[in-house]
């Protein structure tokens, strides 16, 4: 990586995985699961001497990554590249999020190596968490192969969840944007939710908290996700989600675009640009999603375009995003009421918010910062409840 950043991967690379000498290995991971001279995870621990690579696992959107959103990996396969059996960890089922005692057995080390994106409803940490929970049940140790957090470790945002909201886009209670790494989550877990787990993280090397992604190469972690701007409005345009609104998805700027068929894409603009939030400017644009919400149609909309990322708060603009589109479209706009994500019972939008505040301010006309308010010392307070499990300096 740029700068001698070094990830957890070219740690133990370059340590030529004495940690993990003798032990039968299972690893969860994916393609952008890289290492700095972009080898992937899956053929370093393949070609490694001294351990045996027994099983690999896959997240949310497969093990190669190609799956969309929602889309269960169905059945177990086997890595083409290295022929080891692949466990699918996203199917059709809420069971299927955790690895079974069966899954595990055979095992003496459970790795992680993934790479998030910084926001709390990206699923990766949740299947982290997920695994803690399923290894501490068998007594099997965890070691997490850290890398950094694209939206760097100093900015705090959004509301915590409140008890019974949890599920996989929110299963314990932490801000939208968190802040930290998946190894300093991971040790967050171990002392609220999982103390049983033997957990080892392999941090970063030359990483501190305000290191932005800057020149390192970014590989797509999902379909949807394809530049490291996507993962900095992500944060708020995932909300989007939540309605009947057209996230982009389908184009080549997902969650960058966001519009609705019929609206006028000045108006949208205009409406958004008046608020004047800092750090970034609401492009007019018309865009045609090919799947999902609204394929085929013309969507007028706006792009989101970010112009200083150290300013820019994803979530709050992601909450105007909400208000202007409630606003300017009347009743033609509607909260998502299906099933997400595997709860049946909640609206999206309560699920992703992490409580059902947000969404009963917006119907009761509250103004944008009668909804925040309540924010800003809910990300001070986990500020200082982050501060023990932080692992890289300012």
């Amino acid at each position: 990586m740029a700068n001698g950043l070094l990830a957890g991967l070219d740690v133990v690379r370059a340590r030529r995985f004495e940690l993990l000498s003798g032990k039968r290995v299972g690893l969860l991971t994916h393609p952008a699961a890289l290492a700095s001279d972009l080898t992937p995870a899956a053929q370093l621990f393949t070609s490694a001497s001294g351990l045996e690579l027994v099983r690999l696992f896959g997240p949310e959107h497969g093990f190669t990554g190609e799956a969309q959103d929602l889309i269960g990996v169905t059945g177990d396969t086997r890595d083409p590249l290295t022929g080891v059996p692949v466990v699918s960890l996203y199917d059709d089922t809420f069971a299927s999020l955790k690895p079974t005692p069966e899954q595990l057995a055979g095992l003496d080390v459970l790795a992680i190596d993934l790479q998030d994106v910084g926001s709390r409803y990206y699923t990766f940490q949740a299947t982290m968490l997920y695994c803690l929970e399923a290894a501490a049940d068998v007594g099997l140790p965890v070691v997490i192969l850290d890398r950094p957090n694209p939206l760097g470790g100093e900015a705090i945002e959004g509301p915590t969840i409140r008890p019974g909201f949890e599920s996989f886009v929110g299963p314990h209670p932490i801000p939208t944007r968190h802040g930290m790494t998946m190894g300093e989550l991971a040790r967050l877990y171990r002392a609220e939710r999982v103390p049983g787990v033997d957990l080892t993280v392999i941090p970063c090397e030359n990483l501190t908290r305000s290191c932005q992604w800057g020149q390192r190469f970014w590989f797509p972690p999902s379909p949807n996700m394809p530049t490291v701007g996507t993962a900095t409005v992500y944060s708020g345009m995932c909300l989007v989600e939540g309605t009947n609104l057209s996230e982009g998805r389908g184009t080549t700027r997902p969650f960058e675009y966001i519009g609705f068929p019929g609206i006028n894409p000045r108006e949208v603009a205009d409406w958004l640009n008046e608020a004047s939030f800092p750090g970034t400017r609401y492009l007019p644009v018309t865009f045609r999603p090919t799947f999902q919400k609204h394929a085929g149609q013309a969507c007028g909309g706006v792009f989101v375009a970010v112009s200083d990322s150290t300013t820019f708060r994803s979530l709050n603009s992601g909450l105007l995003v909400l208000m202007a589109f409630r606003e300017l479209l009347g009743e033609r706009f509607r909260w998502r009421t299906e099933r997400y994500e595997f709860v049946d019972d909640k609206p999206a939008i309560d699920l992703l918010f992490g409580n059902d505040r947000e969404r009963l301010a917006i119907e009761a006309g509250k103004t944008y910062h009668d909804i925040t308010e309540p924010w800003m010392a809910e990300e001070l307070a986990f500020r200082e409840r982050r501060k023990p499990y932080l692992i890289y300096p300012d």
